[in-house]
């Protein structure tokens, strides 16, 4: 009798237990991937980019009547209002869980819209640190329906991922909800984000297609939108922190004025020292990378490499600073290393969060290229030491 009460409790507690009840099956979810923001007319402009994962896992002959994504849209006087609008289309409950990134108007900058928003996300509990921040002057809608080089899955787009684009070409270092939240809270409170636009050079059978690229940066400060810095303006940035993993120098030769030569650099190590003199406060950076040299013609000496190079990340860190300056911006962060390495010198001089600058202050840029490596040896061209 003992045997069949404990067997009978047993079977109701498993029951009890048995199911996951409250939880929604991950075929009657929509899987937001992207958020887009704009402002305009005094409302907030929203975008929903959901993904379809059928398209995720795609075979090498994908289904042509798989609908990669769609884009919802709605206004609002808050970002919540017009997310909750969106919600009343939608069949399906939302799942946040995999948003990758976030990607605002320039105009939405421009009106102090962003923060809020970075406040919103980071205080819902769906989502993550790791979103991804852009800015762009494209239409929204259109950077988020862009398709990604060979009809690729969204999920693995340069916007969503990233970091695999920038392993091979550093031009612009990804910054995500977190790092935000750090750089916009510690000296300079500024923080720049990667800007992107279109490359139309694209072309396939049907004709020209248009990629998403990174441009520029934006600054966002703690107090709102400080600017834009585009182009070659902006490469300056990529020698100045340990993120870059490889980039780019060309330029000419003074013994063959006619050709380029391509420079590849890599494994930087960046180091930047603050110098307090009485009232003056200089920064002296000390910059360590490597060379690898691929394609050139003629007799070329290691010195004459060497000095190019130097030559010319020199030129472009001081026109990236230049550039901050005009825009009233601590582009390379000096004033965090001054508050790093000595507190009382930065909270002595500080102003508003950051160490007032001018085109003296960064007063050393020290450069040292460790090795040159050539490439595979085909030709009779060498270089010597």
């Amino acid at each position: 009798m003992r045997n069949k009460i404990a067997f009978l409790i047993m079977i109701i507690f498993t029951i009890f237990l048995t199911g996951c009840w409250d939880t929604t099956e991950p075929q009657r979810m929509y899987y937001i991937n992207a958020v887009g923001v704009d402002f305009n007319d005094n409302q907030y402009e929203v975008y929903l980019q959901i993904i379809n994962f059928a398209d995720l896992a795609k075979s090498e002959q994908p289904n042509p009547d798989i609908v990669p994504t769609e884009v919802g849209y709605a206004k609002g006087k808050t970002i919540e209002e017009a997310i909750f609008k969106l919600y009343r289309s939608i069949d399906q409950k939302i799942f946040w869980g995999h948003m990758r990134y976030l990607i605002f108007s320039v105009r939405a900058m421009e009106n102090e819209r962003s923060i809020p928003v970075i406040d919103t996300f980071i205080r819902f509990r769906d989502t993550r640190y790791q979103i991804w921040i852009y800015s762009t002057e494209n239409s929204i809608n259109d950077v988020l329906l862009a398709t990604p080089i060979l009809k690729n899955s969204l999920a693995s787009s340069k916007l969503s991922n990233p970091i695999n684009p920038t392993k091979q070409e550093s031009f612009i270092e990804p910054i995500n909800l977190r790092d935000i939240a750090i750089g916009l809270n510690e000296p300079s409170h500024e923080i720049s984000i990667p800007f992107v636009d279109f490359n139309k050079e694209w072309e396939t059978a049907e004709g020209q297609t248009e990629a998403t690229t990174f441009a520029g940066i934006s600054i966002l400060s703690k107090d709102g939108f400080k600017g834009i810095i585009k182009g070659s303006a902006a490469r300056g940035n990529q020698w100045m922190h340990n993120y870059t993993n490889q980039a780019e120098v060309t330029f000419k030769l003074d013994t063959n004025e006619r050709d380029y030569i391509t420079v590849t650099l890599d494994k930087l190590k960046v180091k930047v020292k603050p110098i307090v003199t009485g009232q003056q406060i200089r920064f002296e950076a000390e910059i360590k990378l490597r060379a690898k040299v691929n394609g050139f013609k003629g007799a070329v000496t290691t010195k004459e490499l060497r000095d190019k190079i130097v030559t010319e990340v020199k030129k472009e860190i001081k026109e990236t600073y230049e550039e901050g300056l005009k825009l009233d911006v601590d582009i390379y962060r000096l004033s965090e290393h001054l508050y790093r390495s000595n507190v009382k010198a930065w909270k002595k001089y500080e102003a508003n969060g950051k160490i007032p600058l001018t085109k003296d202050s960064l007063s050393k840029i020290d450069i040292h290229v460790d090795k040159i490596y050539l490439g595979n040896k085909t030709f009779e061209e060498t270089i010597e030491e």
